[in-house]
């Protein structure tokens, strides 16, 4: 596992934070606190609340549909804003639903994402299996 470097000790200069972890209930929470400070030293706070939805999203899936429950998380400083990208070992690509029922459970979840950030996508993973599920956020120019 991959340790926490705070990006006052990291420097400004840092331009990525990965960890790879085994996600569970209360991971999101936690990786989105990791996220804020990042995006509050790389200057970009104002895409904190997209950005910590999409990670959110992305992490309940894992909780949902990796039954290992195991991925690798990645905060990609850019230069137009971030990219996040979580790649996991299961090859079941996540699906947008388009027919959904008012009284739906679950299932928005992308649907919303798309909503809030400027693209995001899916890779399979030839070298072992898996995929990786990406976004990215853009500031405002």
């Amino acid at each position: 596992m991959n340790y926490y470097i705070p990006p006052t000790l990291a420097g400004p200069r840092t331009t990525q934070y990965r960890m790879s972890l085994t996600v569970g209930d209360h991971s999101p929470r936690y990786v989105r606190c990791i996220v804020r400070s990042y995006l509050h030293e790389w200057g970009m706070a104002g895409l904190a609340d997209a950005v910590e939805l999409g990670v959110s999203e992305l992490l309940a899936n894992v909780v949902r549909h990796v039954p290992d429950r195991r991925c690798t998380f990645l905060l990609l400083r850019q230069t137009a804003g971030v990219r996040v990208e979580v790649a996991d070992g299961s090859s079941q690509l996540p699906v947008t639903k388009a027919d959904l029922s008012l009284d739906a459970e679950g299932g928005r979840g992308l649907v919303i994402l798309a909503a809030v950030v400027h693209g995001w996508g899916v890779e399979s993973r030839a070298a072992g299996g898996g995929k990786t599920v990406w976004f990215e956020c853009e500031r405002e120019r």
